[in-house]
Protein backbone atom coordinates (compact mmCIF):
# COMPACT_ATOMS: atom_id res chain seq x y z
CA UNK A 1 0.00 0.00 0.00
CA UNK A 2 2.71 2.37 1.08
CA UNK A 3 4.70 1.48 -2.01
CA UNK A 4 1.69 2.37 -4.57
CA UNK A 5 1.33 5.64 -2.28
CA UNK A 6 4.99 7.10 -2.81
CA UNK A 7 4.78 5.84 -6.35
CA UNK A 8 1.81 8.04 -7.00
CA UNK A 9 3.11 11.41 -5.62
CA UNK A 10 6.14 10.62 -7.21
CA UNK A 11 4.40 10.14 -10.59
CA UNK A 12 2.23 13.70 -9.86
CA UNK A 13 5.83 15.77 -8.93
CA UNK A 14 7.11 14.62 -11.87
CA UNK A 15 4.41 15.68 -13.65
CA UNK A 16 4.33 19.02 -11.96
CA UNK A 17 8.09 19.50 -12.81
CA UNK A 18 7.79 19.01 -16.40
CA UNK A 19 4.71 21.30 -16.21
CA UNK A 20 6.81 24.21 -14.57
CA UNK A 21 9.52 23.59 -16.89
CA UNK A 22 7.73 25.21 -19.90
CA UNK A 23 5.01 27.99 -17.82
CA UNK A 24 6.61 31.48 -16.15
CA UNK A 25 4.10 33.95 -15.11
CA UNK A 26 5.00 37.51 -16.15
CA UNK A 27 3.55 40.97 -14.90
CA UNK A 28 1.53 40.69 -18.16
CA UNK A 29 0.40 37.36 -18.51
CA UNK A 30 0.42 36.08 -15.11
CA UNK A 31 0.44 32.02 -13.84
CA UNK A 32 -3.14 30.36 -13.31
CA UNK A 33 -1.77 27.82 -10.78
CA UNK A 34 -4.42 25.40 -9.45
CA UNK A 35 -3.95 22.92 -6.27
CA UNK A 36 -6.63 20.08 -5.72
CA UNK A 37 -7.19 18.31 -2.50
CA UNK A 38 -9.60 15.83 -1.17
CA UNK A 39 -11.79 18.68 0.54
CA UNK A 40 -11.09 21.97 -1.80
CA UNK A 41 -9.71 23.31 -4.85
CA UNK A 42 -7.42 26.13 -4.61
CA UNK A 43 -6.46 28.99 -7.10
CA UNK A 44 -4.05 31.73 -7.29
CA UNK A 45 -2.85 34.09 -9.82
CA UNK A 46 1.40 34.20 -10.08
CA UNK A 47 3.94 36.58 -11.24
CA UNK A 48 6.67 34.66 -10.65
CA UNK A 49 8.94 37.58 -11.83
CA UNK A 50 8.48 39.08 -8.30
CA UNK A 51 7.09 35.95 -6.55
CA UNK A 52 3.64 37.64 -5.80
CA UNK A 53 0.10 36.13 -5.70
CA UNK A 54 -1.70 38.71 -7.52
CA UNK A 55 -5.49 37.18 -6.79
CA UNK A 56 -6.58 33.65 -5.04
CA UNK A 57 -9.68 32.27 -4.35
CA UNK A 58 -10.99 29.04 -3.05
CA UNK A 59 -13.93 26.73 -2.62
CA UNK A 60 -14.96 28.26 0.66
CA UNK A 61 -16.78 31.54 -0.80
CA UNK A 62 -18.85 29.07 -3.20
CA UNK A 63 -19.53 25.86 -0.39
CA UNK A 64 -23.30 24.86 -1.59
CA UNK A 65 -24.62 21.59 -1.64
CA UNK A 66 -23.05 21.30 -5.42
CA UNK A 67 -20.61 18.59 -6.24
CA UNK A 68 -17.43 19.15 -6.58
CA UNK A 69 -17.19 19.73 -9.81
CA UNK A 70 -19.85 22.27 -10.02
CA UNK A 71 -17.95 23.86 -7.03
CA UNK A 72 -14.49 24.09 -9.32
CA UNK A 73 -16.37 25.59 -12.50
CA UNK A 74 -17.69 28.42 -9.83
CA UNK A 75 -13.99 29.04 -8.08
CA UNK A 76 -12.77 29.19 -11.68
CA UNK A 77 -15.28 32.12 -12.37
CA UNK A 78 -14.77 33.95 -9.27
CA UNK A 79 -10.69 34.09 -10.22
CA UNK A 80 -11.58 35.24 -13.76
CA UNK A 81 -13.62 38.01 -12.12
CA UNK A 82 -11.03 39.01 -9.29
CA UNK A 83 -8.36 38.99 -12.56
CA UNK A 84 -10.79 41.30 -14.45
CA UNK A 85 -10.38 43.78 -11.70
CA UNK A 86 -6.94 43.92 -11.99
CA UNK A 87 -7.30 44.28 -15.36
CA UNK A 88 -5.54 40.72 -15.79
CA UNK A 89 -7.37 38.97 -19.38
CA UNK A 90 -4.27 36.88 -20.18
CA UNK A 91 -3.20 33.67 -18.32
CA UNK A 92 -1.00 30.92 -18.65
CA UNK A 93 -2.89 27.92 -16.77
CA UNK A 94 -0.33 25.82 -14.92
CA UNK A 95 -2.17 22.18 -13.89
CA UNK A 96 0.15 21.50 -11.22
CA UNK A 97 0.93 17.65 -11.98
CA UNK A 98 -2.86 16.89 -11.59
CA UNK A 99 -4.37 15.63 -15.22
CA UNK A 100 -6.73 18.07 -17.46
CA UNK A 101 -9.60 16.25 -16.30
CA UNK A 102 -12.18 16.53 -13.46
CA UNK A 103 -12.33 19.47 -11.30
CA UNK A 104 -8.84 20.84 -13.09
CA UNK A 105 -11.01 20.98 -16.26
CA UNK A 106 -13.52 22.45 -14.68
CA UNK A 107 -11.62 25.56 -13.13
CA UNK A 108 -10.28 25.91 -16.78
CA UNK A 109 -13.88 26.18 -18.46
CA UNK A 110 -14.96 28.15 -15.87
CA UNK A 111 -12.31 30.73 -15.85
CA UNK A 112 -12.76 30.52 -19.67
CA UNK A 113 -16.34 31.31 -19.77
CA UNK A 114 -15.65 34.38 -17.44
CA UNK A 115 -13.34 35.76 -20.21
CA UNK A 116 -9.34 34.85 -19.25
CA UNK A 117 -7.84 34.12 -22.36
CA UNK A 118 -5.60 31.10 -22.05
Amino acid sequence: MKNKEIFKKQSQKRRHNRVRSKIFGTAEIPRLSVFRSNKGIFVQIINDDLGVTMASESEKSVKDSKTKVDIAKEVGKLIAQKAQEKNITKVVFDRGGYKYHGRIKAVAEGARESGLIF
